[in-house]
Parts: structure tokens; sequence; C-alpha cells
């Protein structure tokens, strides 16, 4: 299998873990879709839960790229740039089929915080909030950790609150306390 191939069998997976979760996305749901042979995964992953990682990974890589990315392009100073993040938000909760954030559901279906899974999920988690506190930071905020802590919850949140309510409205109530947050913290 080539790399493209390989890269293929991933973002296949990464569309099914999405979409259907997991534990309901079976190896055999993978292949079919993929079209590559179970040997030929395994010869790649010596499990599912490397292919797991391997899709997490992948997806951390374009999620929070676009989420940086939208975050950018929409304000040109840090305040601006941390409120952008819940503008960003807002629209991905309106996309056709959102499913919630994949990696909140992996470390709900590995809830073991030592599991690799549960960890691979997490990391991406920290990395986003350590972008985010460097934009707080950049903004002035006397305490950007505890603020950035408080906006990590926040965006959390409204992403739960979308994904288990279907409350398209969760990024814009979220934004309107991060803007609290942030006057608070710059006063």
């Amino acid at each position: 299998m080539t790399a493209s191939r390989r890269d293929h069998l991933v973002k296949t997976a990464v569309e099914l873990f999405r979409r259907n979760g997991y534990h309901a996305t079976g190896i055999e749901k993978i292949l079919k879709e993929s079209g590559v042979s179970k040997p030929t995964l395994y010869r790649h992953f010596s499990s599912k839960d490397e292919l797991i990682i391997a899709a997490l990974r992948a997806w951390d890589v374009e999620s929070r790229g676009w989420l940086c990315g939208e975050m950018e392009r929409r304000a040109d100073t840090p305040r601006g740039r941390v409120l952008a993040l819940f503008d960003a938000l807002a629209d991905w909760f309106q996309e056709p089929g959102f499913q919630g954030c994949m990696f909140i559901n992996a470390t709900v279906e590995f809830a073991e915080q030592d599991n690799p899974i549960h960890q691979a999920a997490a990391e991406h988690k920290r990395l986003f909030a350590h972008h985010v506190r460097t934009e707080v930071a950049a903004a002035g905020v006397s305490d950007p950790q505890e603020i950035t802590e408080e906006l990590m919850i926040l965006m959390e949140g409204a992403i739960v609150t979308a994904h288990t309510s279907g409350r398209g409205d969760a990024a814009r109530r979220a934004r309107k306390m991060a803007e609290a947050i942030l006057a608070g913290a710059l006063d």
C-alpha cells in the first residue's frame, strides 16, 4: 500500500468515526468503504486502536488548522481572534451532518485517562488550548492561563450543547460569555 493508500484508509476511518462513533464502526465497514483488504490494513495498523489513533492525529492536524485559520482570517487583533473562535464554531454547528467533536466523543468512548486513544484526543485539546492561550496573552490579559481555561470550558460546553440538544445558538451564547470574560480580564 502506498502512502496515499494509507492516507485514504485513515481519511475513510476519520469520516466513519466522525459519523458513527468508534465502537459502532467496525473494521469490516472501514475495509468496505476504503476498498482495502484486511491483510493490507493490518500491515499498517496492528489493531483498530492504532487506526483510531492515526485517525485522531490526522483529524487533529486538519481540524486545528481549520479552526486556527478561521480565527486568523476573521479578525486582526488577538482579542478579536479569540472571539472569532466562537464565530467559527457557530458556522461548524450549522453544517449538515454536524456530529459533535470527534475528540470529545473519543474521550467518552474511551473514558479511562490512561487509554492511548483518550490521550490522543486530550492532546488535541491541549494543543488547541495552547493556541488560544497565545492569543489571550497577546491580548494583554494578566492571567492568560486562567482565562484560557475559562474560554476552553465555554468552547467545550458550546460543542456539547450544540451536539446534544441541537442548539445552533450555543456558540453565539458562548461568545457573549467570552466577551464578558475578556472584558473583565482586560479591565
